[in-house]
């Protein structure tokens, strides 16, 4: 697969993303659950009942062969604000939904280029293995023939051995992280994904560290997602202020009544169909203690919020300048893994060269070879070192998956 394809799996079925979509999903029914008393409900049944002396209630009702009530909020200042801490937590879960997409996009971005690179480092490896096969035959050659001592042989088959000891530990590493990649996509650990041969050449990289910084503080979706709970706990202390506030519910009610409940033997008149309508109002008094404790947690959860916040800020400065500063080391690390394998090529042409001459040997070309394998290892390792603090500075700044190719 190619990058652009692993991450676009990743994002639409990795185990993280999923079960952060269950916590928005959840998130968002809680908003139904806050609205609940503002929606009508009607209620139907019946109390029927054989009356002997007074009809007396049945669950507050009158004995009726059938009976209808209808209940809805019309004015609840602290149900308000509750329903508007319930939107404001699906906001939250929204955002963070978000930073777990771009966690996710990050951890894939960074498993891919591991698995390309270990893929590379293999192939190079196993190259090694023949080169150094070919060195080792030349030099039995020379063994037999006199012209070298037994012991280079010897030297000879143990470079050999490491050579290919390395190239498995190489292919070992490629498995395990074709096999993770897999796992991360949400495809099972039976399944290796392995990167296509691509060029990931990342795009948009911020011009000076201070312009990544206030990239960073203003797209950081981890202080919004902070800034939106901060808002929520402040409609949550609106809410317990408002305990004190009437509640008004508009009611309905009706009731078809029966004789054989003796009604016209204790009231002047029966009537068999009854209905009312009107307004329910509760003047809380006496509150009790909750509203102020719980109003008093929130107050406390606001103030380690703004806690928090004010060390994220402090925190994504201190993680963006380390970000610039591995991205500027990688960088020089890898010109000079560059540089040192431009000489290594030129090394090996240039024994090529003095070999059809006559003035270089086989084992002098095949040992270049070997340098020169050794320095492709190295500047496969020092390029996914400086893609990989790239992808840490587009995270900070949150503009990963509009960078990548």
């Amino acid at each position: 697969m190619t990058l652009r394809e692993t991450l676009s799996i990743a994002l639409e079925q990795s185990p993280d993303i999923l079960l952060a979509r269950l916590d928005e999903r959840r998130a968002q029914l809680d908003v139904d659950i806050a609205r609940d008393p503002f929606v009508p409900k009607v209620i139907v049944g019946s109390g029927l009942a054989y009356s002997n002396g007074f009809p007396m209630s049945i669950d507050g009702s009158a004995p009726s062969v059938f009976q209808a009530r209808a209940i809805s909020s019309i004015f609840n200042k602290p149900q308000t604000y509750q329903v508007a801490a319930a939107r404001q937590n699906a906001r939250t879960a929204g955002i963070a939904t978000g930073t777990r997409r771009d966690d996710v996009a990050f951890r894939t971005a960074s498993l891919f280029l591991d698995a390309q690179r270990a893929g590379l480092t293999a192939a190079a490896a196993r190259k090694q293995l023949e080169l150094l096969e070919k060195v080792s035959g030349i030099t039995k050659s020379k063994v037999n023939e006199g012209r070298d001592l037994p012991i280079e042989a010897k030297r000879a088959d143990l470079n050999v051995a490491k050579a290919k000891q390395r190239a498995e530990w190489w292919e070992a590493q490629q498995s395990q992280q074709e096999v993770s990649l897999a796992v991360a996509l949400g495809l099972g650990a039976g399944v290796r994904v392995r990167p296509a041969e691509q060029d990931v050449a990342i795009r948009q990289l911020p011009r000076t560290e201070s312009v990544a910084l206030k990239e960073a503080l203003e797209s950081s979706k981890e202080i919004r997602r902070m800034e939106s709970e901060l808002l929520a706990k402040s409609l949550e202390i609106r809410s317990q202020k408002a305990a004190r506030w009437p509640k008004v519910d508009l009611v309905a009610q009706y009731a078809m009544l029966a004789q054989f409940n003796h009604y016209e033997d204790y009231y002047r008149s029966f009537q068999r169909n009854n209905g009312q309508l009107g307004v329910s109002v509760e003047v809380p008094l006496l509150v009790g203690s909750a509203p102020s404790a719980q109003m008093a947690q929130a107050e406390t959860d606001s103030a380690r919020l703004r806690i928090q916040i004010q060390q994220t800020r402090a925190r994504i400065s201190q993680e963006v300048a380390r970000s610039f500063e591995d991205m500027r080391t990688a960088q020089t690390a890898t010109e000079v893994a560059r540089l040192d394998l431009d000489v290594a090529r030129d090394q090996t042409a240039l024994f090529l060269a003095q070999l059809e001459e006559g003035r270089a040997s086989l084992r002098q070309v095949e040992e270049s070879r070997f340098t020169e394998s050794e320095k492709w290892i190295a500047y496969y390792e020092s390029r996914a070192n400086l893609e990989k603090a790239r992808l840490g500075v587009l995270r900070q700044t949150g503009n990963l998956m509009a960078s990548l190719p």
